[in-house]
């Protein structure tokens, strides 16, 4: 896709609002659920459903007006990559954490840099948050990088990429142009996750500007004494915490890879029989109904927190009160929608779809590979698992 540039606050359909550009969306799951196989194939999703995506306005809901975004704010773009991720598990995980880090940019950097990061118009920019390669100081406040960055979902059709290195042992955040990196083809020999684009990107003797860099980690970065998006854009939700909206964004995407196989095993219950007798339509029998019965619950009690959250984090904006524990809490929430999101698919769907439903590339098997996949994601496995919880118990204790 080429890059459009448009005039400071025309997006391209001035008139599209955020019921629309989730609607979108839902007409896409069917097309996403019957390329799956194809997606993993290539580790990424088609071009052509990139220029859809683009079409449909996805690249810019977190992108602010006055740089030719929709400004949609978060609860729309989580429920965007929360429907693409119930027809493709890769494909929603690759859109949303491809897409997500413009609200970090919209949110932490100044004026300047924004209009030159977000000049492109769309802006898909994956990040990382493990620090990597090296960075020297260059001519003129330049900064020279040079490294391997792994698991950088998007990569594929990133316009950007935002990343951390180590600078006299201190953590250094960065955003990068296209123009200075390269992407591996090193993805796809996974459990999981096979099409999300997960790619590494190199830096050879790559220069960006200082003003691209902030003295900071993303993850730890504070919110509460305002933020230089706030001021620039006048938007509550460019003043919230980076970290829960992270951590949320990755647990709407295992919700609606969980929704999608609730959906699966409904196609099943409504033609397949049971096994014993007497035989009947699943979808009549008193323990297939209980199954699908307890999963949906799961789910809807999931989606219940993830509501309560998203809602949490927009009146923390609001508030401009966005602590530490607050958003160490929203964050914890997120971990138990994820958490109620796998038990669903591992205790009840996958176990009671049968082995015919869990060959491979049949849906249920690949979603929950993927979901299995995410159990490795170090902010599952070791920040939300362990770490969060010291933390908000540190951050309400007043323990720093």
């Amino acid at each position: 896709m080429t890059a459009v540039t448009h005039a400071p606050g025309a997006p391209p359909e001035p008139a599209l609002t955020p019921d629309l550009v989730v609607a979108r969306a839902q007409a896409m799951v069917p097309a996403l659920a019957e390329r799956q196989a194809e997606t993993e194939q290539r580790t990424f999703y088609a071009p052509d459903t990139h220029e859809a995506f683009a079409e449909a306005g996805f690249y810019r809901i977190l992108v602010p007006r006055r740089f030719g975004g929709y400004e949609f704010g978060v609860e729309t773009f989580l429920r965007v990559s929360m429907t693409l991720a119930r027809g493709c598990p890769s494909t929603g995980w690759m859109y949303s954490l491809g897409t997500a880090h413009a609200l970090a940019v919209a949110t932490l950097f100044g004026e300047r840099a924004q209009a030159e990061l977000f000049a492109t118009g769309d802006f898909v920019c994956p990040a990382t948050v493990a620090p990597s390669g090296t960075a020297t100081r260059g001519q003129d406040g330049q900064w020279i990088l040079d490294g391997t960055w792994n698991y950088c979902s998007g990569a594929p059709y990133a316009t950007h990429f935002m990343g951390h290195v180590v600078v006299d042992g201190a953590p250094m955040l960065f955003v990068a142009p296209r123009d200075r990196w390269r992407r591996l083809d090193d993805w796809g020999n996974q459990l999981g996750l096979k099409g999300s684009g997960s790619h590494s990107v190199v830096f050879e003797q790559a220069s960006i500007p200082g003003h691209y860099t902030l003295p900071l980690h993303l993850s730890q970065t504070s919110v509460a004494g305002g933020t230089p998006g706030l001021s620039l854009h006048g938007n509550p939700e460019y003043g919230g915490g980076p970290l829960s909206f992270m951590l949320l964004d990755s647990a709407t995407v295992m919700l609606g890879m969980a929704q999608g196989a609730l959906d699966a095993y409904e196609d099943l219950m409504r033609v397949r029989t049971t096994v014993f007798p007497p035989f009947s339509l699943r979808a009549e029998d008193p323990d297939y109904q209980f199954w699908y019965g307890e999963a949906a619950g799961l789910l809807a009690t999931a989606e219940a927190a993830w509501s309560d959250a998203v809602r949490q984090w927009q009146r923390a904006c609001a508030e401009g009160s966005f602590t530490r524990e607050r958003d160490l809490r929203i964050a914890t929430i997120s971990r138990e929608i994820a958490r109620l999101s796998w038990r669903a698919v591992e205790r009840c769907l996958f176990p009671t779809a049968g082995s015919s439903a869990v060959r491979n590339g049949e849906r249920i098997e690949r979603i929950w590979r993927d979901m299995s996949t995410l159990h490795s994601h170090a902010g599952f496995a070791v920040f939300l698992s362990t770490v969060a919880n010291r933390e908000l118990a540190r951050a309400h204790f007043g323990l720093g």
